[in-house]
């Protein structure tokens, strides 16, 4: 879990946090591999069709890209 610390206003409201370095870095990895994730789910629900890995990849060596 995240150490968080936070800043406050001078009602004592907080408005800002602080996180170390590293834990940031954590979050943003995070952030993407979720990205990363909803991306994916939305071209499976969005696709109309899915073409097989080996199919793609003999195009791809056919193509000199591979």
């Amino acid at each position: 879990m995240a150490k968080a610390k936070y800043l406050v206003d001078e009602k004592g409201r907080k408005r800002a946090v602080l996180l170390d370095i590293k834990e940031y870095q954590r979050f943003l990895q995070r952030l993407e591999e979720l990205e990363d994730a909803l991306s994916l789910d939305e071209a499976v629900h969005t696709a109309q069709s899915f073409r097989d890995y080996r199919e793609i990849r003999a195009e791809l060596k056919r193509e000199g890209r591979l």
